[in-house]
């Protein structure tokens, strides 16, 4: 039996681990989720910029928004299924380095079809740092606060979409507007982008600190090596224990992980598999990437001016970021499975109380959304407890789940496929609501994501098994 302490920040440990330095390691690996949220959110300043500068109206459509992220989708795939190759930490130093190239081209690139590229290969990176990074973490932090420290990517990427709005913000006040000649003559919409450059630098340096992940080194017969990180990160006698149990769960089929292991004997998909992709899909069905569409027009109907939105931002980002933390305080008390139920049940209301005031309010000719100002405040209440429920539900969780749930020999496979389909969930919402907005109207567009709110607690129910306190060995297919 190991004997177990409190270290200096009220976690139990056992004897030889070393919380701090499992702590620090998880959080170099969150720069990847940082990185997710400012290549997301940087464009959002840039729009007019890229107009005028190449002027070409395509650059700020939905398709350069969807092309990054049909990027995300394929670099989420290849990056889970290559990470069963060349190892968790390989993937997370090449996405940092997609990010240098992409944020360096995309302030550089002359023309629309330069553009492009460049984001699709920020895309690439957005991808596999969004499945590798949880996965990594679940595979060097103990079971008993594996979800707190996975729980750690929601907020890396609301704190990297909030310092790309903050730095977008900076930046354009210094040089009066976006497509202003700033710094040595270069716009200033093209120096937003050059300032990812820092937190990418910064993100591929530390990586070089970190170790690669010991259950990878175990299924590529790196034994000693992966005795090594395991004793500098648990210690020796709870090292060899659990290099022993990552052995024994891969003993019976020992062989370089394959896409076709995802199918059970009976040659069907393994249930865990479709659990997965409901999982990533449910959490975009949602509409969390749409909710904030007519944001600022629900802001000014209350009384607020244009002036407001800095501070507005600096509000739902700190929404968004307590909720999280709630996540990180109880997750890995009372689990996963009611956390998501809650958040499924909570996010069909405020929903729901969406859809029944944009039923009675009317869209302007220019696509404006008037509203009463009873209606406004309850529509903005209703949006930020959405945001608020979605951040300490399935935010976080999603990724938490997706990095732990599979077992040690399909979890790359298992990643790849789950993050094809939560990146491809989000291109087709993200594509299909202008449609849906054009063809149906606001209310009955949202009465879609209220209903797959309330479905998604159904799928919670009787299909997610809980993983609290599971070691990743005892995940069974």
């Amino acid at each position: 039996m190991r004997a177990t302490t409190i270290d200096g920040a009220g976690v139990p440990t056992t004897a030889g681990e070393h919380t701090v330095q499992i702590a620090v390691v998880c959080c170099i690996a969150t720069l990847g989720g940082f990185l997710f949220g400012f290549d997301s959110g940087v464009i959002n300043g840039t729009i007019d910029g890229l107009r005028s500068s190449l002027q070409s109206d395509s650059v700020g459509t939905g398709f350069n928004v969807a092309s990054m992220l049909l990027g995300c989708a394929v670099g989420a795939f290849f990056a889970g299924r290559l990470a069963d190759f060349y190892g968790r930490k390989w993937l997370l130093q090449l996405s940092a380095v997609l990010f240098l190239v992409s944020a360096w081209g995309s302030g550089i690139a002359g023309s629309s079809i330069a553009f492009v590229c460049f984001r699709i290969l920020g895309g690439l990176a957005v991808g596999g740092a969004s499945v590798l990074a949880p996965a990594y973490i679940s595979e060097v932090t103990p079971a008993r606060y594996r979800g707190a420290m996975t729980s750690l990517q929601q907020i890396a990427i609301i704190s990297g979409l909030f310092i790309a709005f903050v730095s977008n913000y900076l930046v354009a006040q210094s040089a009066g507007s976006g497509s202003t000649a700033f710094w040595w003559g270069y716009e200033a919409w093209r120096w937003m982008f050059w300032v990812e450059i820092i937190p990418a630098s910064i993100f591929l340096i530390a990586l070089a600190f970190i170790p690669e992940s010991p259950r990878y080194l175990v299924l590529s017969r790196q034994t000693a090596a992966a005795r090594s990180v395991l004793t500098k990160l648990f210690g020796a006698r709870a090292g060899q224990d659990k290099l022993a149990e990552i052995e024994t769960s891969l003993a019976s089929d020992h062989h370089r992980p394959r896409l076709s292991d995802l199918l059970g004997d009976n040659g069907k998909v393994r249930t865990v598999v479709w659990v997965g992709i409901g999982l990533a899909t449910f959490q975009q069905l949602v509409g969390i990437n749409i909710v904030f569409y007519y944001g600022a027009v629900l802001w000014q109907s209350v009384g607020f001016s244009e002036s407001d939105a800095l501070m507005i931002n600096v509000i739902s980002g700190g929404i968004s970021i307590f909720a999280c933390l709630i996540t990180i305080a109880v997750i890995d008390r009372i689990g996963r499975k009611p956390l998501l139920m809650l958040g499924s049940a909570g996010m069909a209301v405020t929903l729901a109380t969406l859809v029944w005031v944009f039923s009675g309010a009317s869209v302007m000719d220019d696509g404006t959304l008037e509203l009463g100002e009873a209606a406004g405040q309850i529509a903005l209440i209703a949006a930020n407890a959405f945001v608020f429920l979605f951040n300490m539900s399935w935010g976080p969780v999603m990724w938490v789940m997706l990095g732990e749930m599979f077992p040690n020999q399909i979890r790359g496979s298992g990643l790849a496929v789950a993050g094809l389909f939560q990146w491809g969930s989000n291109f087709v919402i993200t594509m299909t609501f202008p449609l849906l907005l054009a063809g149906f109207g606001l209310a009955s567009t949202y009465t879609l994501y209220a209903v797959s709110a309330a479905v998604s607690a159904v799928f919670v129910y009787y299909a997610v098994r809980e993983t609290r306190g599971i070691e990743l060995e005892d995940m069974g297919a």
